[in-house]
């Protein structure tokens, strides 16, 4: 299927933008730039804000203060019917006695295109999410996922410039919300169409998205590109939300511009330092590490802690190993297919480089946030 002509995304900006209900702030002084034709995706655990956000661009709640535009133009007051948005939720909102065709030719109807054009956006829609031989059927006699495309096609019929999607796949099986993931996607890549996107499953928002926002008590975090964010995590609760990983605390000690750090009695080495006073961990990536047999052959720039296996759990690609150190830190490790295989109870060295560790500002609000 081929759009007939790709829209042109809309830019929001969005500055020192606050959200509260009474004495409670769900949204605190946030900045946020989205580019035109992105896909920006919205991160975070419950009650983080990105929700609330994705409310006041839609105008579906008032801003407290600060300011937000859409396509260089402010929206403040402007409600939710006259911005021009699609909007796509968790939950499909089909209406019920309409057949898929007219559901999707509802915002047309609304806007007053007729007859031979209304009826040629409805079946370019229905080709996109591949949903065209579905026209006369009802929502009942729909799967969840044939659905939630019938619901992105009536968000898309009318070439919106920008497109706001609240977890939309989280009610779907993980094959379908997997195949729509990538559907998603490609639909994004057609149409040049900005979308901005809400969900707590970082995996989701690594595959789809440009550029990530992450949220934290209503705050944002830090905005980058998944590999920005699982690479280079700006603060231990990024580093801890965006994929797996291993934090290591200890005593620290600071030469030049190494910092080693004592675990369990024994020393690991990392590259720079932090601003004095701040107290130093250790975000380790489960892939940088390789497991050893105790007395193998060192590495030169190798660290080693000593652990023992506490879980081992086959994943087909390779094995996940749980490793409990002997500060009582559980290290999480993935092996590809093809290493060496460890039972539960084996003693073994959790080796990696200094080059593969990330040092960050210790931050005990950011075990508390994740639960």
């Amino acid at each position: 299927m081929h759009a007939s002509q790709p829209s042109t995304g809309a830019a929001i900006e969005i500055r020192k933008a606050s959200k509260r209900y009474g004495a409670f702030t769900a949204l605190n002084d946030i900045d946020l730039d989205i580019r035109p034709g992105e896909f920006m995706t919205l991160l975070g655990p419950s009650g983080s804000g990105k929700t609330t956000t994705l409310n006041l661009i839609a105008g579906f709640t008032d801003i407290t203060s600060g300011t937000l535009e859409i396509g260089g133009k402010s929206v403040t007051g402007l409600p939710s019917h006259k911005r021009n948005i699609g909007v796509v939720f968790q939950h499909y909102a089909l209406f019920p006695h309409m057949t898929v065709g007219k559901n999707v030719a509802y915002p047309l109807a609304l806007r007053g295109i007729k007859g031979d054009e209304r009826a040629k956006r409805v079946r370019r829609a229905l080709d996109m999410v591949k949903m065209a031989d579905f026209a006369h059927r009802y929502p009942s006699e729909l799967s969840g996922g044939q659905q939630q495309r019938v619901a992105l096609a009536r968000a898309l019929v009318f070439d919106p410039p920008l497109l706001l999607m609240d977890e939309p796949l989280g009610a779907l099986d993980k094959k379908l919300r997997e195949w729509l993931q990538l559907e998603i996607k490609r639909i994004h890549r057609e149409l040049g169409t900005t979308f901005v996107y809400v969900t707590h499953d970082q995996e989701e928002a690594l595959v789809l998205s440009d550029r990530i926002a992450v949220f934290n008590g209503g705050r944002i975090e830090q905005i980058g590109t998944g590999r920005e964010l699982y690479d280079t995590p700006a603060t231990l609760f990024v580093g801890r939300f965006i994929g797996e990983s291993t934090v290591l605390r200890g005593s620290a000690e600071v030469s030049g511009d190494e910092t080693a750090m004592v675990i369990g009695g024994q020393r690991v080495f990392a590259h720079g330092r932090l601003a004095d006073g701040a107290r130093p961990v250790i975000l380790l990536r489960p892939e940088r590490v390789a497991l050893k047999r105790v007395g193998a052959d060192v590495v030169a720039g190798e660290n080693r802690l000593t652990g023992t296996i506490a879980e081992a759990i086959y994943l087909g690609s390779g094995s996940k190993y749980e490793v409990r150190l002997s500060d009582g830190t559980t290290a999480v490790a993935r092996s590809p297919l093809g290493a060496a295989d460890f039972v539960i109870g084996d003693t073994v060295d959790v080796t990696f480089l200094r080059s593969d560790l990330i040092l960050l500002p210790d931050d005990a609000s950011a075990d508390v946030t994740l639960t």
